[in-house]
């Protein structure tokens, strides 16, 4: 299996990048090439900063470029050139194990996560692991919420490359190729064993911790309502009718639960109070339109 590591680095990962690449060089799986992409960044930058041995294969883009484009420009090249590829955070640090255990689930599965152990921005350890909870089936997860970031994430680029293109305006990258992927009935597999530190900051553009509060539900709820909407915008044609029902479903709940609750500011402070009594285990988007507290909305 031909394998490579891809991370997008962009200015305020910076001080994050010898932690990530120290976790790179102790990989016990070396049998791979590392991808970069680099976001407002050049490539004199990061030789200075890493001072690597190892060949990196760096992809730069126009100075208008948005996130999703780099992204887009990096994957479509990958996917012509390799078996599989490892997605990963330049804020976040690998576990040794990381590489060698998703190109052992990709043997067998077309899309591969794992827990994330998560930690405070100088690195110690928050005790709290993100992961798929008890009694969830990952088929479950979807369309809902996500599990698959690009932290924790291997794609066999055989699926990759149908889950391609990425419009330029898209935020939550991440989401939609791992629904686009469960769109097209996807072997997926999720291994709750930590093998990433997924560093909690300011900039997490995806939070997890609880509590949260009514500025953040707001907005998550409109980058969630985006995302339906590039979802519903252009189906591939060969997404299972059941599942796209289901993607047009919970838009539908979203969209209401924006209009009678987090548009009014005495609801959604009262949502927000009961969904953190609650605490639910964290996964992406938990916050917006929380299914036990429908009854808000409905």
């Amino acid at each position: 299996m031909k394998l490579a590591v891809y991370t997008t680095i962009y200015r305020k990962a910076v001080p994050f990048l010898k932690d990530w690449f120290l976790s790179i060089q102790s990989q016990t799986d070396q049998q791979f090439d590392l991808w970069i992409g680099l976001h407002g960044l050049e490539v004199k930058h990061l030789d200075a900063i890493l001072a690597s041995k190892r060949h990196i294969n760096y992809v730069t883009a126009c100075s208008s470029a948005t996130c999703a484009g780099i992204r887009q420009e990096a994957l479509s090249r990958i996917v012509e050139g390799y078996d599989a590829i490892v997605l990963v955070d330049c804020d976040d640090i690998l576990h040794p194990s990381r590489v060698a255990a998703a190109r052992e689930c990709l043997n067998k599965h077309e899309l591969a996560g794992c827990a994330l152990r998560l930690v405070n921005q100088n690195g110690t350890d928050a005790r709290m692991t993100f992961g798929l909870p008890d009694g969830r089936a990952i088929e479950d997860v979807f369309p809902r919420n996500n599990i698959y970031g690009f932290s924790n994430s291997s794609f066999c680029t055989s699926l990759l490359r149908r889950c391609l293109p990425i419009p330029a305006e898209v935020i939550l990258v991440d989401w939609l190729l791992a629904t686009r992927s469960w769109l097209l009935g996807a072997r997926l597999t999720f291994d709750n064993t930590p093998r990433m530190d997924y560093r909690q900051h300011p900039d997490n553009t995806a939070r997890v911790r609880f509590p949260v509060t009514a500025e953040q539900t707001i907005s998550d709820t409109i980058m969630v309502r985006k995302h339906y909407q590039c979802l519903l915008a252009e189906v591939h044609p060969d997404a299972l009718p059941d599942r796209r029902l289901a993607v047009t479903e919970f838009a539908a709940d979203v969209s209401a639960f924006e209009e009678r609750v987090a548009g009014h500011p005495h609801l959604i402070a009262e949502y927000v109070k009961r969904l953190n009594a609650i605490n639910p285990a964290p996964m992406w988007w938990t916050c917006v339109a929380y299914p036990p507290l429908n009854y808000m909305w409905s």
